[in-house]
């Protein structure tokens, strides 16, 4: 698994090239907040994403019932 989609094979020194340019677009205060927002993204994702298979579980089993 060299490839990693469009990018080709990328090695440390592409690595540190990235993190470099992103250290001097958002500086060394920005990172930590930016981080955070994308976790609280990912957390809010999750969550609207399990509520709708709860609600499609509740639906199929109030089917089943009414099926009885």
């Amino acid at each position: 698994m060299n490839h990693l989609l469009f990018l080709g094979s990328i090695g440390a020194t592409e690595i540190i090239i990235i993190a470099l340019i992103v250290l001097l677009l958002f500086g060394g205060k920005k990172i930590p907040e930016l981080m955070k927002g994308i976790g609280k993204g990912v957390k809010s994702f999750k969550d609207g994403v399990k509520g709708i298979e709860d609600e499609i579980n509740t639906t199929d089993s109030d089917k089943e019932q009414d099926k009885k």
